[in-house]
């Protein structure tokens, strides 16, 4: 390789590191405010707590951390064991990348049940009123059926007879439609109504899918662009190695060639 492409190739290489190691704090940081300040994350998938959004943000975060400090530091100052060590673990996140993603798509089904299961059993146990918290289970469920327009998991029933009101049919005042929120009383609240009618039909989890399918294309965009940056990654910290190596190959031998 010609000395003008290594170089080329080290500084490119180096600063879409530092752009990723900037990235990674950044997701590392919004990982641990959600695991401080919104707790009821830990409770909206008790069994799965590790799948909330906290814990990914948290892991993602450190794996792009250390992933670009390897990669800024072995092509910066040309170590070879760095620069391995990158390449390993890209190569690793994406062998890992296509079993989960396989696994995802062959069980997507199965996925989907589980996942129902553990936000119902959430919202059956530990739904509590009387936690009302900035960042309360109360709040997040409250702000996903508002702003989703939706009720419950499957639909409203899932709210009835739930530990914070047992033997009741009610639901939180965040299911009801916008009409019959306005025309509530303080003595007759429209989650207490008992009157469907008065509240979203659908369930937030079919409509949290329908909003997934309809940007799946910037899923798709997304992917592209991460995949490309791996296989960059991959291309440019072997070569770098490979520069390295023969670089100081040809200076050990020039060290130790006899003098005519």
């Amino acid at each position: 390789m010609s000395k003008s492409g290594y170089t080329c190739i080290r500084y490119v290489f180096c600063w879409l590191n530092v752009i990723l190691w900037i990235t990674g704090c950044g997701i590392l940081g919004v990982g641990l405010w959600l695991r401080i300040a919104y707790e009821g994350y830990a409770t909206l998938l008790p069994e799965y707590a590790l799948l909330g959004a906290d814990s990914l943000a948290i892991a993602v975060g450190t794996i792009a951390f250390i992933l670009a400090f390897c990669g800024c530091c072995g092509s910066w100052f040309q170590s070879r064991w760095m620069l391995i060590t990158y390449f390993s673990l890209v190569v690793f996140i994406f062998v890992a990348e296509f079993v989960m993603g396989s696994l995802a798509f062959v069980f997507r089904e199965k996925l989907g049940h589980i996942l129902q299961q553990e936000l119902q059993y959430g919202l059956q146990h530990h739904y509590n009123i009387t936690a009302r918290g900035p960042y309360s289970l109360v709040t997040i469920w409250d702000e996903l059926q508002s702003e989703v327009h939706c009720c419950g998991v499957k639909n409203y029933e899932d709210w009835y007879g739930i530990d914070a009101w047992v033997d009741e049919r009610w639901v939180p005042e965040s299911c009801c439609l916008p009409a019959a929120y306005l025309n509530q009383t303080e003595t007759q609240p429209c989650g207490h109504s008992r009157n469907s009618e008065d509240w979203f039909p659908k369930g937030c989890f079919e409509q949290i899918q329908m909003w997934f399918i309809q940007r799946l294309h910037i899923v798709g965009v997304v992917g592209l662009v991460v995949a490309f940056v791996q296989l960059f990654g991959l291309i440019s910290s072997m070569l770098l190695f490979c520069t390295v190596k023969h670089k100081r190959t040809s200076y050990t031998y020039q060290s130790y060639e006899p003098n005519a």
